[in-house]
């Protein structure tokens, strides 16, 4: 696994539409597995392939975020063992069901629902030091395919499904400033001692 380096605003690759991956071939699981090294090193929170200068329809999301699944869903995934990505032990912390893969890796993920509204601050590993308020879905549902090119659905709420959206953008050549209000300012961040 590699560190790749991540393409700032200005670059043209971020500016063009991702294609599509027919196949997962070995160089797919490897931009992925760098995809997920580039990411952590970089302390983000996603990553889309053309941040690393390949037009694939690829990205890797990890939050830290876990959702408890509402009752419906829960009892839905307890009675067919299917349907829902988390899973409750009962002590109120949702877990990975077993074959989530975390981080998530989401190769020509499309959203097909979405719904609510939430208002923050967003950043861009592509735009370092900088954030603008951004609105997005407070809810959405996105279909993809995972690396052995099985469909996979997720719902996803709050930064998670910031997120989603975030990166899906990327693929479709958009930066967040272009939905920003305002202008982005500068943000600084502590460094851990």
């Amino acid at each position: 696994m590699a560190l790749r380096t991540i393409r700032t605003e200005g670059d043209p690759v971020l500016e063009k539409v991702c294609r599509p991956i027919d196949k997962v071939t070995f160089r797919i699981r490897q931009l992925a597995d760098d995809m997920i090294d580039t990411m952590y090193e970089a302390n983000g929170v996603g990553l889309a392939a053309p941040q690393v200068g390949i037009l694939k329809r690829m990205v890797v999301i990890e939050t830290g975020e876990v959702d408890t699944p509402d009752e419906e869903i829960q009892e839905e995934a307890e009675n067919d063992g299917a349907g829902q990505d988390l899973l409750d032990d009962g002590s109120g912390a949702a877990e990975p069901r077993p074959g989530i893969d975390v981080p998530m890796i989401l190769i020509n993920p499309v959203i097909i629902a979405s719904d609510g509204e939430q208002t923050g601050d967003e950043g861009c590993l592509s735009i370092p030091g900088m954030a603008g308020k951004v609105t997005r879905p407070m809810h959405v549902v996105v279909r993809a395919n995972d690396l052995d090119m099985n469909e996979v659905t997720y719902e996803a709420e709050g930064l998670l499904a910031r997120a989603i959206c975030h990166e899906l953008d990327h693929l479709d050549g958009i930066l967040y400033r272009a939905r920003a209000e305002g202008e982005l300012h500068e943000v600084h961040y502590e460094e851990e001692t």
